[in-house]
């Protein structure tokens, strides 16, 4: 009797211990909604929420639904909750549901989501800044729901890998800009709602989607809707062509157009097999033709071209800043990139023929498929016809004295050694950045190096590079013309802010590093020949809306080597004594040092600083592999809110590129693989880097 009440209370136990174990919560997903229920401001009807500690699964809060230990959806719909959404949720690898609409939520949608989601809902809240770019990582994505909030910026290229989408609605917001060109790529998408927003340009990337329902109405589109639409959409309160469409390109084949109707799913199934039929009759002729074709003549120059260019259209290049590739990719994809492509760096251009000419330089290989081509004038005809890239465009001296009442002081943005740099601004709201270069650079009456500059310039295509949209060269002065950033640049945001401005978050200052080392990464390996850039420093680093870098004052190396003092104090290598002596591994030294501006919030050379820890290289450098000395060492403005791990890793990688040898130093190239090895660790591991993170107190990043 004793030992069976004794085998009863032991099997009793461990039934208690193993549903204990069951349902206790994943560690990550506990601090991840922590930060979340703080974020919301604590609210009480969250029942059974903690800012600290608690066990989501096991006592069922509110909203959260669990698979096991991990919290698979979070349903917080119409509750009144305020507030943001903390900046952990991309640590939530198991959530396939969010819903957080009706709410009064404000501030910026957090750069990382959980990226395994399929439903993603927003909707009806009072969220502002840009679509966050880890939308394009999440796959499975079905259904996105952003409308009735106060988005504004573009449409980024988000939906390249995006097939699976069914549903989006990103209306009524204040969205401007073209439509992107990977809407192309949403072969899924029945729904798409975009009414109620400031955007430009034409549908027509829309044309071959099987759209059931599409909304453009109140925004700024123009051109004309596809015939395939006209039957699915709403499109009131745009400035439509009154014009007749023009014809489609020849060899274009028209999309039927979609029609809803009984009779028509009646007879799709006939038609379908009538075409289906006809393709296999048109093939069973066109391979019988092909074969006497290839008897009578096996291989001409046209026929060879057209199987080069079939061959090329297979080789996908994926854009580097949208997946993290591995080392082995990395080397293939440069490898096979800088065989496709040549950039003449010393091809002399006059104005006139660039003005005259339709596409000059190469397309990016991160957004844009790369074609080979024969070197005659039928393939390079082609190829200028299909490209998109917008090239530099000449503004005259008038316009941009207007723009920039006429150079006034008050229009400066800020002045280096070949030049100063202006705020352009134009009565629709455009704004651009006129660099004007000195004009005693110039040798008297010689403009062909000038135009040398604007045509090696317009071949620079990279999304983390700011791209020259214009010039000008009139009565002697020589000015180039770029997009402007409001973001100002890494140097504004790490060192002019004051107590009220939002310092950046630890993943922002490294995704801030990985885009920038792609940029250089390109102009040494993606260009043939190499482009040292001369020049990198902080206040070179423009950020966009969504924090993203664009590296400036690219191709103009020549001007720094002439002028004798390329760079501000603090980021030239030690080599660099003379300009002469400026190698790629100098680009690099620069690079490293823009890191430890960003590890440590310093600037390169402070003279108000004790001695010892003026010169931020000097200083910083022997600590960088010591733990203690490490966290003494970072940016107080991150109020302790790093995972130390990659601080750690961050580090290791800063050392290796301010190494006082040159040839100690890595090539861009692998750089850039170590710091997409550093987003995937902290990626993989963030449970461990979380829970050894140190906060000091919580934060809207």
């Amino acid at each position: 009797m004793y030992n069976n009440l004794l085998v009863a209370f032991f099997s009793f136990s461990l039934g208690i211990l193993i549903t204990c174990v069951h349902s206790k919560t994943d560690s990550s997903d506990v601090s991840a909604l922590n930060v979340l229920y703080t974020s919301l401001n604590s609210p009480s009807q969250l029942k059974g929420w903690k800012s600290s500690g608690g066990d989501p699964c096991g006592d069922s809060w509110e909203g959260i639904t669990c698979s096991g230990s991990s919290v698979t959806e979070i349903r917080l719909s119409g509750i009144g909750v305020s507030g943001s959404l903390g900046y952990q949720l991309g640590n939530m690898k198991s959530v396939t549901y969010l819903d957080l609409s009706s709410n009064n939520l404000n501030k910026d949608i957090p750069y990382q989501l959980p990226p395994k989601l399929r439903q993603l809902d927003l909707s009806k809240n009072g969220l502002t800044g840009n679509v966050p770019y880890s939308i394009s990582q999440m796959t499975d994505l079905k259904s996105i729901k952003l409308g009735r909030n106060s988005l504004n910026g573009q449409l980024t290229d988000l939906f390249q890998k995006l097939s699976k989408l069914e549903y989006l609605d990103v209306s009524s917001n204040q969205l401007s800009g073209d439509l992107p060109q990977s809407f192309s790529s949403l072969k899924s998408l029945k729904n798409l709602y975009l009414q109620n927003n400031q955007l430009t340009g034409s549908i027509n990337v829309l044309a071959a989607l099987p759209l059931d329902e599409l909304n453009v109405e109140n925004n700024k589109f123009t051109g004309w809707v596809p015939d395939s639409l006209k039957d699915v959409s709403k499109t009131g309160g745009n400035s439509w062509s009154s014009k007749a469409a023009p014809p489609p390109p020849p060899g274009t084949r028209p999309i039927a157009k979609r029609k809803r109707s009984s009779s028509g799913k009646k007879s799709s199934g006939v038609n379908g097999i009538i075409i289906v039929v006809s393709v296999l009759g048109a093939l069973a002729v066109l391979v019988f033709a092909v074969g006497i074709f290839a008897r009578r003549k096996k291989s001409s120059p046209s026929s060879h071209f057209l199987d080069e260019e079939r061959s090329s259209e297979r080789r996908q290049f994926t854009p580097l800043a949208s997946q993290e590739l591995s080392s082995n990719d990395l080397r293939s994809q440069r490898k096979d990139y800088k065989e496709n492509n040549s950039f003449d760096s010393n091809a002399s251009v006059d104005l006139k023929s660039f003005q005259r000419s339709n596409s000059i330089g190469l397309k990016d290989p991160l957004t844009d498929r790369v074609k080979s081509f024969h070197d005659n004038e039928f393939a390079n005809r082609l190829k200028a016809q299909r490209s998109t890239a917008t090239r530099a465009i000449p503004y005259s001296l008038a316009e941009l004295q207007t723009a920039t009442a006429s150079f006034a002081t008050g229009r400066l943005l800020g002045e280096g050694t070949i030049g100063r740099a202006y705020r352009a601004k134009y009565q629709d709201g455009k704004v651009l950045i006129v660099k004007k270069i000195d004009s005693s650079l110039f040798r008297v009456g010689n403009r062909e190096n000038f135009s040398e500059i604007v045509a090696n310039i317009s071949r620079i295509r990279h999304a983390n590079i700011a791209e020259l949209v214009g010039y000008c060269s009139e009565q002697g002065h020589h000015i180039l013309v770029y997009d402007y950033y409001r973001n100002g640049s890494i140097h504004d945001f790490l060192h002019l802010s004051d107590d009220f401005s939002k310092p950046l978050t630890w993943n922002t200052r490294i995704r801030i590093a990985l885009g920038t080392a792609r940029a250089v990464e390109y102009l040494h390996e993606g260009c043939s020949p190499s482009l040292i850039h001369k020049n990198i420093k902080s206040s070179n680093i423009l950020l966009d809306l969504e924090l993203n870098p664009h590296l400036s004052d690219y191709g103009l190396a020549n001007f720094h080597q002439r002028t004798s003092q390329n760079l501000g104090v603090g980021y030239n290598a030690p080599e660099c004594t003379d300009p002469s002596a400026y190698t790629l591994k100098s680009d690099v030294y620069s690079f490293g040092v823009v890191m430890l501006e960003l590890l440590t919030g310093r600037m390169p050379f402070d003279s108000k600083r004790a001695k010892s820890e003026q010169c931020l290289v000097r200083w910083a450098a022997p600590q960088l592999h010591d733990i203690d000395a490490l966290a003494k060492m970072v940016d107080p403005a991150l109020r302790g809110l790093y995972p130390p791990k990659s601080l750690s890793r961050f580090a290791d990688i800063i050392a290796l590129c301010v190494q006082p040898e040159s040839e100690f130093r890595p090539p861009m190239s692998e750089v850039v693989e170590a710091l997409v090895r550093l987003v995937q660790r902290s990626t993989m591991n963030m449970r461990d880097d979380l829970a050894a993170s140190r906060r000091t107190e919580d934060s809207d990043y």
